[in-house]
Formats: structure tokens, sequence, C-alpha cells
């Protein structure tokens, strides 16, 4: 018998946690986040899916092989600016490389309504002060040659002036390290010699050719620098965790999901690297099953308490990565699967604009999990989505997150009254559905831009509806997005935390190193000489190989996939494809690089862009090792269905609001565990379970899939 497994995924409002016990059963549930102390809520979690399988959470741990772990934890730090006081050494005569950072680095991670305003946009307060930034007298060429050798003795002068300061640890930033590193590496024995465990504890030292080898020094600091200031807390927030898992029976290592697709080790595990887990988790698992359902190109959308999260899914391929990402207010140099986020969610509050002549708006502003929304009775004053959808009848105040929270709609009814409909001259449900439509509104039309920005039909897409409150506004922003059809699953309330059963234990290593593959003016000079090429692929495999065994897993079973960043002659900015081949063997394997290069181009810019002419060069590696795990396996039922009604699933009916001409209108209430495969229902409905509700709107068709899943179709795709 295999041994279970344990996904956790710890969001603003809600943890979810999806449990396959490894003999057959699954479960999953939502409790509410416990900022204060996340261990808390996930060890409610596990202890309520435990309950679920007959069983005590310590039973379940006992007997858990792997537990998976999203969270946000490092980005929550970084906006409290809550890190430790830092030091920053450089390269003399590079001091302010932080401050000045690129030319465009007062508008980097600010929304597009922010950027335009220009006369107020402010730099980023830096997270190192110029007092704490030195420069050591070194220098490497960019051949990695050393020009000038450290100056060991002026830098200890410099050591301890930092140490005076009360630094608490240090991020080293040199001029071409990635390809010398020992300038940087006796920079670190320097300072533990001088500093070392008998001296209040060894400060931390993080060297930026071992965080990010890669060429351009302002990303490559500020990966090192985000890295180093992160790292104290994360670390304390997960080794408290894993005691807390060990002392009740849990054995093995806790899992990190990355952003890269994959996860790894708690200890083998960067600050960066964890960055957006939820969405890349859901991203991932979308993958694994979209074929099982028939289903190759998706759009995978998130919707909870706080945001929006939206993700694609090409072909059955997550191909899309993050160009320029950018963490918070800092662009970084990492290898991030690409998801966007919005300000959309149960907890988005509803406003008028007085200065906008009483305009509606809703979001991005959250009430989140505490006071959360004005239905919660928990101090909450301004009126949200959350409150708007049980007002509209679409929620049952009564029983909502399976009973465990009880809405007050009379106070959700005045907030909404008092500070939207009045000022509008609106009825209140009136008022309740122009705040859903437009939520909805915005989300379609993130969804349509994604998918137009990287050259596709959005037509040509399924939307997967995960989140607890996807599946309440799935149809609304599916037809925003003008698209005809949405997918939502048994589990879609807690998809993240399923996702991450889908991934494999994956490490990404990356390193500059330009090789010309075709000369410029030349058509047929290929590159022959594959001397370099291989041996950056060799040095990358042999590093993995020696991360995964100290991580206590065999390497014979590692896939190596290798990815390449590629231009042509002259162009400022690469694209990363996936490399044909794993070893260079002669001007065949230029050509077949080079074609695959101009494929995805072609696909991403169109083919009146290519430019070989100009020559082709390789800019970049990156070679992702995989230890592939098992993907989770769809039960598959018997048809039993009623394509007539389905009485069987049906429990009563409510009083929902659906458009103001025809008022409150009684709709039949379905229990969406009770849906068999070959079940059909016509909207306007309402399926209800403890973790959300699907919201079928007039003129959506559902019917049940041979999976459980529930597949929504509407006929006319035109935008509401």
């Amino acid at each position: 018998m295999s041994r279970a497994s344990i996904e956790i995924d710890i969001g603003g409002t809600f943890t979810d946690c999806y449990v396959n016990s490894g003999t057959g059963k699954t479960t999953w549930c939502k409790v509410r986040t416990t900022a204060h102390d996340l261990g808390l809520g996930m060890s409610r979690a596990i202890d309520d899916a435990a309950e679920r399988l007959g069983m005590t959470g310590d039973e379940l741990l006992g007997d858990t092989g792997i537990v998976r772990y999203s969270t946000t934890v490092a980005l929550n730090k970084l906006i409290q600016r809550s890190g430790p006081k830092l030091a920053y050494i450089t390269t003399s005569g590079f001091e302010d490389t932080l401050i000045i950072g690129r030319a465009s680095q007062w508008s980097d991670g600010l929304p597009f309504s922010e950027q335009r305003e220009i006369a107020r946009v402010q730099k980023p307060e830096p997270l190192i002060p110029k007092t704490l930034s030195v420069g050591v007298k070194e220098r490497i060429s960019s051949t990695g040659e050393v020009l000038r050798p450290l100056d060991e003795e002026a830098f200890l002068k410099q050591l301890d002036y930092l140490v005076d300061q009360g630094v608490r640890g240090f991020v080293v930033t040199l001029l071409f390290s990635y390809l010398n590193p020992s300038h940087e590496l006796r920079i670190r024995e320097l300072i533990e010699r001088e500093y070392d465990e008998s001296y209040l504890g060894r400060m931390p030292v993080f060297l930026s050719h071992e965080v990010s080898p890669r060429k351009l020094e302002y990303t490559r600091s500020t990966m090192t620098l985000l890295n180093a200031y992160l790292h104290q807390s994360m670390y304390e927030e997960l080794v408290g965790i894993g005691q807390q898992l060990r002392s009740r029976g849990y054995r093995a290592p806790l899992m990190m999901v990355h952003n890269t697709g994959g996860m790894a080790s708690v200890f083998r595990s960067s600050a960066v690297q964890t960055f957006s887990g939820g969405p890349v988790a859901g991203l991932m698992g979308a993958a694994a099953i979209g074929e099982a359902y028939g289903r190759t190109n998706v759009v995978t959308t998130d919707m909870g308490g706080t945001s929006f999260d939206i993700g694609m899914v090409v072909q059955g391929s997550t191909r899309f990565y993050q160009f320029a990402p950018t963490i918070d207010r800092w662009v970084v140099d990492a290898t991030i699967l690409d998801t966007k986020s919005i300000g959309a969610g149960g907890g988005s509050i509803a406003k008028v604009s007085e200065e906008l002549g009483n305009r509606l708006d809703v979001g991005p502003e959250s009430a989140g999990a505490v006071p959360g929304p004005v239905s919660y009775d928990q101090g909450g004053k301004e009126p949200t989505v959350t409150d708007a959808n049980l007002v509209l009848g679409y929620l049952d105040g009564e029983n909502f997150h399976g009973g465990r929270l009880t809405l007050n709609k009379r106070r959700a009814e005045r907030a909404i009254e008092q500070k939207i409909a009045k000022p509008l001259g609106l009825s209140v449900p009136h008022a309740a559905l122009l705040i859903k439509r437009i939520i909805d509104s915005k989300m379609g039309a993130e969804i349509h831009k994604e998918t137009v920005l990287k050259g596709y039909d959005p037509r040509d897409f399924t939307v997967f509806a995960m989140g607890g409150a996807g599946p309440m506004h799935c149809c609304g922003y599916t037809a925003a997005a003008n698209m005809t059809e949405a997918v939502v699953f048994p589990f879609s309330a807690t998809f993240c935390a399923f996702g991450s059963s889908a991934m494999d234990v994956l490490h990404v290593y990356e390193r500059s190193q330009r090789i010309t593959l075709l000369k410029p003016g030349e058509t047929d000079e290929w590159q022959q000489d594959g001397t370099i090429f291989n041996a950056v692929v060799a040095e990358l495999i042999e590093q993995a190989k020696r991360d995964f065994a100290g991580e206590g897993f065999q390497t014979d079973g590692l896939v190596f996939e290798l990815e390449l960043e590629i231009r042509f002659g002259g162009q400022l900015n690469v694209k990363r494809v996936a490399s044909p081949v794993l070893e260079f063997g002669g001007e065949d394997d230029a050509r077949s690089i080079g074609a695959a290069f101009e494929k995805e181009f072609s696909e991403a810019y169109s083919a009146l862009g290519l430019n070989p002419e100009a020559g082709i060069e390789v800019e970049g590696f990156i070679l992702k090792a995989r230890l592939p795990q098992a993907n989770p396996e769809l039960p598959v039922y018997p048809v039993g269905g009623d394509r007539e009604g389905s009485k069987h699933a049906r429990t009563g009916t409510r009083d929902a609001y659906w458009a103001p001409e025809k008022g409150f209108e009684p709709t039949p209430v379905f229990q969406m565990n009770l849906l068999r495969n070959g079940d059909r229902i016509e909207g306007p409905a309402l399926v209800e379970d403890e973790s959300t509700t699907l919201v079928l709107e007039p003129g959506w068709t559902l019917e049940v899939d041979r999976h459980h899943a529930l597949v929504l179709t509407k006929e006319d795709s035109d935008v509401r």
C-alpha cells in the first residue's frame, strides 16, 4: 500500500488542504488562515481532512510519505518591510547599483493606472541604505580574468565598519562573479573567519554567483538581496512548521512548491523560488489533468478571498515564463512560470467614487480575512463581493463554509444600501448585481487580454474555475472574456492544493554563456564546435546530481531538460526555447536548435519578425533536473445521471436575483456531491458544496462528466 500525501496551500484568507490517503480515497477542506501563526491553520486543516477519512491528524501524518507546501509568507514579509539589517558589498564604483536600478525602476511592480500618474510615482525605498553599501577594491574582467586582486586589508576595515553599524547579514555581488567567483568566495571566508559562531552567532553571507549565476548585475543583485532579506523570517516560519509536523509523527522532508513548476525540500528552497507557489501549483495541476478531461488549451482562473490568478496551458504545456519578473518593486532574474494576479476576490471592496461622477468600482482593495466582509460580523464596514452574492441570494447565509460560519444578510444589505444603492439611486439588489457584474467584467477583461497578448484566440480555450469564489463567478467572467466553456471540479475550491500533487521534484540551474550558433551575414555557417556548450551542461548536471543526493534522493531516475535563451543578433531581449538536444554534436545540432528557436519565435511574435541574417546567438542555459512523481489518478464514475432535472441532487429552491426587470425568482438548488455522471441542469440554478457555490447563470447549461467534473457551456459568446 502506498503512503498518504498531503498538499497545503496557504492563501491570504483561507488555508486549503488536499489529501490522498494512499488507499485510493481523497478528501479536501478549507479552514481560515491564521496569519499570526500559519502552522496553526495548517494543523487545523490536516485534522479536518483526517477526520473525514476516519482517523486523527497524528495517525494521518504518521502514515504520510510527503507533505507539499505552498505559501505567500515570503511576499508578506517583504510587503511589511520586516527583514533584517543587511549590508551590500560590491565592486568599487558600483555601490549605487541598487539605488540607481534600471531606467524604468520607478515603474517596476506598479499597476498601469499608477504608472500613468508620473508626477506622483516614487522609486521604492531601498532595502539597504547607501550608508551600508560598500565598494571593495577588486576587478574581474568580462572574460573571467582577475584584473585587480582583492584588497583584503582594505575590505577587513570596511567589514568592521559594517558590523559596528549593527548589520546582521551580507549581500555580496561582484562584477562578473558568475564567470569567476573567487573573490566572492574569499570575501565569505574572511567574514566567517573574523566573525565566527562564537561572536554573536555567524551572520549569513549571500553570494550572487550562488543565488543567480547570470549576467546583468542589477537583477543579480536584487535576486541576492531578496533572498537575504527574506531568509531569516522564512527559515523561522518553515522550521517551526517542520518541527510541528515531526512532533505529530511525520518523518519525511517538508517539500516547498517553487515558481518553476516543481518542488524541493525546505533546505533546498530559497525565498524567491517560493514567491508564487500557489498559482503555479494550480497551473501545473491544470496541465496534468487537462488531457484526462480532453482539454489541452486551458486558462486557469483562481478566485479566492483576495486575488484572482490567471495562467495558461497551451497544447498541454506550461510554456510561458514571466518576462522581467518583478517581486514587489524589484525586477529579478528568476525562472517564474507566468501567472497574472489582480486584486479581485470575495473580499474585494465596492465603493462609489464621487471624484469620478458617482461611478461604482470594485477592488483592488480587499477586506481580507480580518475584518472580512460586512456579513462576517467581524467589524467590517465596507461592502464586498461576498456581501453582494449574499444579498442576491446566491449564498446560503445559514450554511456558509459548511455551516461553520453564519453570514449576517441584514448587515450586508444595510452596507450596500448606505454605501452603494443610495448614492446611485438604485435598489439594494440591483446595486448588488452591479457589484457582481463589474467584478466579473474586470476578471473577464484580464483573461481576454492575457490570451490575446500571447497570440491566441480566447475562444479556443476552456476555463478551469478554481478557488472558493471561482465557481460562483465563472459564468460571468467566462462570458466577459468571450469564451463559452468552463469546468468546475469537485475539488475546485482547493485546486491549487491539489495541483501540487501533480508536481515533480524539480531543481532549476541557470548559467549565462554566449555562444554564436549562426554568424551574422551568413546563411549556412553554423557552429560546429560543442566544447563550451557541453562543458556548461555537464557542470549543471553534476551540480544537480549533488543536490538531489544531498536531499536523500536516488539520482538514477533523474530526467534532464535543457532550455536556451536565444536571440537574433542585435536584439536586446531573448526568447527561451526548449533545446532539442542535451549534448551538442556538431552542425546538425546547431541547425536543429536554430529551427526550434525560429518556430517558437514565429508563434510568439509572427514569422515576419524572423531575422536569421543578423545571426543567432545563445545567451543563457537553463537546465531542469526532474525526479518524476506519480500523477494523481482521477476516479471514473459509471453513468447514472438524469438529463431532465437531476432530481436526486435537488435540495430545494431559493429566491435569487438575476435581472432588475424580473426581480427575485425561485431558483433550484442542488447538492454538488450528489450529482452523477450524465446529469444535465439548465440555468439558472445554484449548486452548493461546503467549500463553494456554483452559480449557473441563465443561458448556461451544466453537464456532469465521468470524473464528476461539472462542464458549463454557453451557446452565445457575446460579452454581456
